[in-house]
């Protein structure tokens, strides 16, 4: 065999191999935990390892107890590639018939296979402690098994306290400091994120009087968009004024109740502010219930694999806009009837 003949055969050969091992790679999309690595908060700013600014965006599973069906590895890895979430949200549910406070190992066995599941996937995943009142031991019991298990893992967010409704801004930040000393004890630098009272709506009485000496704390602000308007975004605005860093973790289109009708202007008016604030969010919820903000048709449903069909109108449009895919038709006409409103 000549010598170019066999230069050539190995040219081939090197050429085959490269292009091989390409495409056996995992290409890494924007968001992954691969990319980002442990998250921290700089000013009002979430950033990744390397110091730069991330915003993430993903789902929320709806209570544990209520739909458990979903809390599996092929819902969490079907979000993660055919919705392109980077993170999910693990709502265990505290309080109710057959939650935490009645079963806690059952609780803790979904909360585990979605958290194993987002690590595997390689996206991050909140920790959603879904209350609505205060159980102060049951919640430093709880973290203190979580973050035992996942310090190590820069997968994680804890989120302490779902939704104060009755509590007073005093008694979420005291509760609040008690759970967050409980999870540094063990875990000295994942996202912890604070509720403040009122559904989470009361974020500028937070930010006169907020937590200190913890690093990577945020706020949560939880809007829907047919209840929340301008009037909560401008709240909002001054609680970044005075440097209190925020999440959405929980959010949709209509009204608070999780029913009525879509205001498709005014979510169009919170994703604008949520980009223009580089604010990370999570939309309400993955779930089969009757009611606009469950975004799975019903019961006879998949867990996962779904089709248009197997949507309601907000799971589309949840989905689409996580895509970056138009979500409604007359899109240019929606954002110049937005500024018409605000103008008048």
């Amino acid at each position: 065999m000549s010598r170019l003949l066999k230069n050539t055969l190995l040219l081939t050969l090197c050429l085959s191999l490269s292009f091989s091992y390409a495409c056996s790679k995992k290409e890494t999309p924007q968001g992954d935990v691969s990319l980002h690595g442990f998250l921290s908060v700089k000013g009002t700013s979430l950033v990744d390892q390397h110091g730069e600014k991330v915003t993430l965006r993903g789902v929320s599973f709806g209570w544990h107890n209520w739909w458990p069906r979903f809390y599996n590895e092929n819902t969490v890895t079907w979000l993660t590639e055919d919705w392109k979430c980077n993170i999910v949200r693990a709502a265990i549910g505290v309080g109710p018939e057959d939650a935490y406070t009645d079963n806690p190992e059952e609780a803790m066995k979904y909360l585990f296979t979605v958290v194993d599941a987002a690590i595997e996937n390689d996206i991050y995943v909140i920790v959603d402690w879904h209350s609505h009142h205060i159980y102060l031991e049951e919640a430093k019991d709880f973290f203190k098994q979580v973050a035992e298990k996942y310090k190590d893992h820069p997968n994680i967010i804890y989120e302490i306290f779902n939704e104060p409704v009755r509590d007073s801004w005093e008694e979420v930040k005291s509760y609040s400091e008690e759970v967050i000393k409980t999870i540094r004890e063990i875990d000295k630098k994942n996202i912890i994120l604070v509720g403040s009272p009122h559904w989470d709506q009361d974020v500028d009485i937070a930010a006169e009087d907020p937590i200190t000496g913890h690093n990577n704390l945020m706020y949560t602000l939880h809007f829907y968009a047919a209840t929340h308007k301008q009037d909560l975004r401008d709240r909002a605005n001054v609680a970044l004024q005075k440097g209190l860093p925020l999440f959405v973790s929980e959010c949709a289109g209509m009204e608070a109740s999780g029913d009525g009708p879509i205001d498709k202007v005014e979510w169009q008016a919170w994703l604008k502010w949520m980009a223009d604030n580089q604010i990370s969010w999570v939309a309400w919820s993955i779930a089969d219930k009757d009611e606009t903000c469950s975004m799975i048709k019903n019961t006879s449903s998949p867990a996962y694999g779904w089709t248009e069909d197997d949507l309601k109108e907000w799971g589309q449009i949840a989905r689409k806009e996580l895509r970056n895919e138009p979500w409604f038709e007359n899109n240019e006409n929606l954002v110049q009837e937005e500024l018409v409103v605000e103008e008048n």
